[in-house]
């Protein structure tokens, strides 16, 4: 497991002189803060960190079709016949635009 780690932290201007130093450091798993007047207004993360935090998006459907393919609902504490009877099956009413 990657962890990050909150461990520098730079100003604005400290950090384009040190930029070279902030980039190594965000390579090696550790996250940068940049500041502004002493607010924190920016973090600096590796690629890596980023595409993690980014992940795969799976759409609900398909993830809770692969959640039923591999759990029973009973086992969770779910009677099925809740969701049999929260929705109706008609086309439901008209809307005028």
């Amino acid at each position: 497991m990657y962890i990050m780690i909150m461990a520098k932290q730079y100003s604005i201007a400290d950090a384009r002189s040190n930029l070279p130093t902030i980039v190594d450091l965000a390579e090696s798993g550790q996250a940068i803060e940049l500041t502004r007047r002493g607010k924190a207004v920016a973090v600096v993360i590796s690629l890596r960190e980023l595409e993690r935090l980014r992940g795969e998006r799976t759409p609900f459907a398909a993830a809770y079709q692969r959640f039923l393919s591999t759990h029973d609902l009973s086992e969770v504490g779910v009677d099925e016949r809740v969701f049999a009877e929260a929705r109706g099956r008609s086309a439901g009413r008209s809307v005028s635009l």
